[in-house]
C-alpha cells in the first residue's frame, strides 16, 4: 500500500511538471522567474505542497502554480532583502517572527495597531510580509507557521481589508500548506462584520483554522513564555531592529570539540590569550607557573588546557542573577555584562545547571557569530551538574547592545551518547516543542570592573556581601527606570485612548449635525408642500 502511494505521488509530481512546462511555461515564460521554474523541476516537496493543497487535482494545481509564479515575479520575491524594505517598517515592529505555539510551530506576529491604511505604503507592507514568509520558507522548507493577529488597541483607522486579503492569499495561493492556524486576539466588536467577509475569502476548509481568542483562552494555543504581558504571558521580549529578531541566531566561533575551520595554531593562540587575560587577577608567582604550563612542550590536550583556564576564571567571575527554566538554571538571567571599549572587552561567564534527572544537551547561538567565541557552544550537562560557558569577543571586535545570545536545551535519553556525532544527530531529530530556549542580551558596562559579573578580590578587597549589596542597588535602579518607562507607556496609552474617544465623539457629533440638517431640510420641504397645496386649493 505504501509503495503504491509513493508511486502515485511520484506520478502526480511528474505529470504536474510535464504539463506545467508544456501548457504554461512555453506561452508565459516571460511572466515567470526562471529560478522558480528551475526549482519546480528539482524540488519534489515544493510540487507536493501545491498538489496537497489542491487535493491532488493536477488541473487545479497548474492554475495555482501559474498564479503563484506570476505573483512571485511581480513582487521579485527571490530578490527581497532587508534593503528592499523601508527601514521604518522594519523598526516599527508591526510584523515579525518570534516564539512558538504549543505544537512547536513558529509564531508570525502581525500587530495590527501599527498598521494605518495608506495606499502609498501598502506595497512596501506587502513586500515585508513576502520577505518574512520567503525567508522562513527557505529556512524551514515546509514547516507551518501560526499567524498571530494581535488586534489589541486597534482603532478603525487600522482596518485595511485589502491588506488582510493579501495576507490570506499568501497562505491560500502563494505559500500553500504553510498555515497551521490563524489566532485572532482581542477582536473589537466593530470588526465582526469585516471578519465575516474574511471567512468568505478563506473558504470552508480554511475557516476551521481561524481561532478567535481573548486573554482568558489564548493560552490554549500559546504557552505563557511566548505571550507578551498584555496577553497574560511572561515573555520579556521587546522588539528591536537591527538585527532581525529571533531569526538570525547562528553558531558562534570556536566550539569545544573538533572544528574543521580552525587549525592547531589558532587553537593554541586562543588558549594562550585566555591564559593572559586570566593572569590579570593572579599573583606574580601564579602567573609564572601558569605561563610555564601553557607554553610547556609536553603534550597536553586542548580540553585539559581549557579546563585549567576556565577553572582560573571561576575565581573572579561570578554571575549573580538566575533564570530558573524547566531543564536548566541559567546565570545570568537576562544580560551578559562586558566592559566598555575604553576599558577593554572582558570575558563573560554563563553558568548552566541541570535540574532534571536526565542528561540535557545544550547549544549556544548568537546573532553575531563572527564576533564572539563561545566555549563550549554545543555540549551536554549531566543530571545535577553545572557547566561554565565562556563568552569572549573575537579579535578585538566591539560588543554591541544589539547582540543577542540564544541558549537551547533539550533532554536526552539515558542510552544516548554525548559525542559530537550523537549531539548533531540529536538536534536534527528533537521536536521543536521539546526544546527550551532562553535569550540573553549584551550589556556594556562603562566601568572596567562590572560588579554584577567580575569580582576581583585582590584588586578590590571586597566581600561577597558587598558585591551582593551593589548588585541589589543596581537592580533597584533598573526597577526604578523600568517603572518610569512603564508610567510613560501608560500615559501614552491613555493619551491614545483619549484621542480615540475624542475622535469617536467628533464622529458622533458630525452624524448628529448631519441628521439635524436632514430633518430641517425635510421639515422645510414638507412646509413648502403644504403651503403649495393650500394655495392651489384656494386658487
Amino acid at each position: 500500500m505504501a509503495e503504491y502511494q509513493a508511486q502515485n505521488k511520484a506520478k502526480l509530481i511528474s505529470d504536474t511538471r510535464r504539463r506545467f512546462e508544456a501548457e504554461y511555461v512555453t506561452e508565459k515564460s516571460d511572466k515567470y522567474d526562471p529560478r522558480d521554474v528551475e526549482r519546480l523541476q528539482q524540488d519534489d516537496n515544493w510540487v507536493e505542497s501545491y498538489l496537497l493543497w489542491r487535493h491532488n487535482v493536477v488541473d487545479e494545481t497548474l492554475k495555482m502554480l501559474d498564479e503563484s509564479f506570476q505573483w512571485r515575479k511581480e513582487m521579485s520575491v527571490n530578490d527581497l532583502t532587508e534593503a528592499s524594505i523601508p527601514r521604518w517598517l522594519l523598526e516599527i515592529g508591526g510584523i515579525y517572527l518570534h516564539g512558538y505555539d504549543k505544537e512547536g510551530n513558529k509564531l508570525f506576529w502581525i500587530r495590527v495597531k501599527y498598521h494605518i491604511k495608506d495606499h502609498k505604503t501598502i506595497l512596501d507592507k506587502k513586500k515585508l510580509i513576502a520577505f518574512w514568509l520567503e525567508r522562513y520558507a527557505k529556512r524551514e522548507n515546509g514547516k507551518p507557521v501560526t499567524v498571530m493577529f494581535d488586534l489589541s488597541e486597534t482603532g478603525i483607522n487600522s482596518i485595511d481589508m485589502d491588506f488582510v486579503r493579501f495576507i490570506i492569499n499568501c497562505f491560500k495561493v502563494y505559500y500553500p500548506k504553510y498555515l497551521s492556524k490563524m489566532v485572532i486576539f482581542d477582536m473589537p466588536w466593530i470588526m465582526n462584520a469585516a471578519f465575516k467577509i474574511v471567512k468568505s475569502w478563506l473558504g470552508p476548509e480554511a475557516v476551521s483554522l481561524l481561532k478567535f481568542t481573548s486573554k482568558s483562552d489564548i493560552q490554549d494555543y500559546v504557552s505563557v513564555e511566548y505571550l507578551p504581558p498584555h496577553m497574560g504571558g511572561t515573555d520579556p521580549f521587546k522588539y528591536s531592529y537591527p538585527p532581525l529578531v529571533d531569526d538570525d541566531f547562528q553558531t558562534p566561533l570556536c566550539e569545544n570539540g573538533p572544528i574543521a575551520s580552525e587549525d592547531e595554531a589558532s587553537s593554541k593562540e586562543d588558549i594562550e590569550s585566555d591564559g593572559k587575560e586570566t593572569l590579570e587577577t593572579i599573583s606574580n608567582e601564579e602567573q609564572t607557573a601558569l605561563l610555564k604550563k601553557i607554553n610547556t612542550t609536553e603534550p597536553t590536550s586542548k580540553a585539559e588546557e581549557n579546563e585549567k583556564v576556565d577553572s582560573k576564571m571561576k575565581a573572579f567571575k561570578k554571575p549573580l542573577s538566575v533564570f530558573k527554566g524547566p531543564l536548566l538554571h541559567i546565570s545570568p538571567a537576562e544580560e551578559l555584562y562586558f566592559g566598555s571599549a575604553e576599558s577593554g572587552e572582558k570575558k563573560a561567564l554563563i553558568v548552566l545547571t541541570n535540574v532534571t534527572k536526565n542528561i540535557v544537551a545544550f547549544k549556544v547561538r548568537t546573532t553575531a557569530p563572527e564576533k564572539y567565541r563561545v566555549k563550549p557552544s554545543n555540549s551536554s550537562c549531566d543530571p545535577g551538574a553545572s557547566i561554565d560557558i565562556v563568552v569572549s569577543p573575537h579579535g578585538g571586535l566591539t560588543v554591541s547592545a544589539q547582540d543577542r545570545f540564544l541558549i537551547m536545551a533539550a533532554e536526552m535519553e539515558q542510552s544516548s551518547g554525548t559525542g559530537p556525532a550523537e549531539l548533531t544527530q540529536f538536534w536534527k531529530e528533537v521536536p521543536r516543542n521539546k526544546v527550551m530556549e532562553h535569550r540573553l542580551r549584551c550589556h556594556i558596562v562603562e566601568s572596567s570592573k562590572p560588579t554584577t559579573l567580575t569580582l576581583k578580590d585582590h584588586a578590590f578587597n571586597m566581600s561577597d556581601k558587598t558585591s551582593e549589596d551593589l548588585y541589589l542597588q543596581e537592580n533597584l535602579s533598573h526597577r526604578h527606570n523600568r517603572k518610569a518607562l512603564l508610567c510613560e507607556e501608560a500615559r501614552a496609552e491613555m493619551l491614545n485612548r483619549l484621542l480615540e474617544s475624542n475622535r469617536k465623539l467628533e464622529d458622533q457629533v458630525q452624524r448628529c449635525i448631519w441628521f439635524q440638517q436632514l430633518l430641517l431640510s425635510l421639515t422645510v420641504l414638507s412646509l413648502a408642500l403644504v403651503i403649495s397645496f393650500f394655495y392651489l386649493l384656494y386658487s
